[in-house]
């Protein structure tokens, strides 16, 4: 097989009939949106990356702790001295992977103001995040400009995966209506979680996005798959049927209620971090250099363009350039509004 030269990294991948030389055209053409880049986000960034994408925008509103280590492949001990966003501290790691990717770190928290316009020009979404909040906004989005993605999620040693393609493929929401409530599901605070879990429901997540963005929507995985590793079950659920009810809000009725705030909050509890993030957004960016100076009488204040963190009475304050803010120390969204009322004041 003659490759031309800038396609030679991917001559092995190349050689897989699935994909071949112009499965790794589409692919070298392709702008994938990426949500979340922690645990199940990493591994898919870095497959894809490896596997030639065009365009690959990440999205996280996190940063990074020693913790992550276990299962965010990306990340490594200075990530976190150097107290750098998880989408900026991946780009970096991406960029000296591949260098024709072109990668577009975003350090923001997804909602339904922000969304439409963050997958809006992206043949593709994945879903990296950590919380059925933004996934559901993501189902939203995704069925109602008719782009496909890709949902995974992981808790303890399992995990699920299933493909939607709009029109096509049962939507989140026929599967899963309605979210868990406060208390009804493990966290992985609550159950931890195994790095190889992880690797296992993003690999999958990874291929699909490969078959879809290479022009082979026929190989996509039409079930619910799910598996766990502690205890070898390996598990497919045949979905089609809840498509085919003509019921479901989302894609049938076509109801977007968490693009419409119908949904949702701006006030997140943190998963395994003792932890709440208060979104409040604001015209412009913080002055981090008059922040630290007002809260310097307070304690130790640092910062650099990204971020700006700060200790008091227990509680570990790390502001964002756009009023957002996680205030570790604490579960209780309320109390979290009150300290970020208290000590930030917007």
């Amino acid at each position: 097989m003659s490759i031309e030269p800038s396609l030679e990294r991917y001559s092995r991948q190349m050689r897989f009939p699935g994909v071949g030389v112009e499965g790794q055209k589409r692919l070298r053409q392709s702008r994938v949106t990426l949500c979340g880049c922690g645990a199940l986000g990493t591994v898919l960034a870095n497959s894809l990356v490896r596997a030639g994408v065009g365009f690959l925008r990440l999205i996280d509103r996190d940063f990074i702790e020693t913790h992550n280590l276990q299962r965010q492949v990306l990340f490594d001990e200075s990530d976190v001295t150097a107290n750098l966003p998880k989408a900026e501290a991946a780009a970096r790691k991406l960029r000296l992977i591949n260098s024709d990717v072109v990668i577009e770190p975003v350090v923001t928290d997804i909602d339904r103001t922000n969304i439409l316009d963050l997958v809006a020009d992206a043949d593709l979404i994945l879903d990296g995040t950590d919380n059925f909040e933004v996934r559901y906004l993501i189902n939203d989005a995704a069925i109602k400009l008719g782009k496909p993605w890709v949902y995974g999620g992981c808790i303890g040693s399992h995990g699920q995966t299933m493909t939607i393609i709009p029109g096509e493929t049962p939507c989140l929401r026929c599967v899963i209506p309605a979210a868990p409530g406060p208390g009804e599901a493990a966290t992985c605070e609550t159950a931890g979680v195994l790095g190889p879990a992880v690797n296992i429901i993003a690999s999958y997540q990874a291929n699909e996005a490969i078959k879809i963005l290479t022009g082979h929507r026929e190989a996509i995985n039409r079930d619910l798959i799910y598996l766990d590793i502690w205890d070898n079950v390996f598990k497919k659920f045949s979905i089609a049927r809840l498509k085919e009810r003509g019921n479901c809000v989302c894609c049938a009725q076509r109801k977007f209620e968490w693009l419409e705030g119908e949904h949702g909050s701006q006030t997140t509890s943190l998963c395994g971090r003792n932890a709440v993030q208060v979104s409040h957004r604001i015209s412009g960016r913080l002055d981090f250099e008059e922040m630290a100076r007002q809260l310097g009488v307070l304690g130790q204040v640092s910062f650099n363009r990204f971020m700006l963190k700060f200790a008091v009475d227990g509680y570990e304050f790390t502001v964002f350039p756009d009023g957002r803010a996680i205030i570790k120390g604490t579960s209780d969204v309320d109390k979290a509004r009150t300290l970020y009322a208290k000590y930030i004041g917007h």
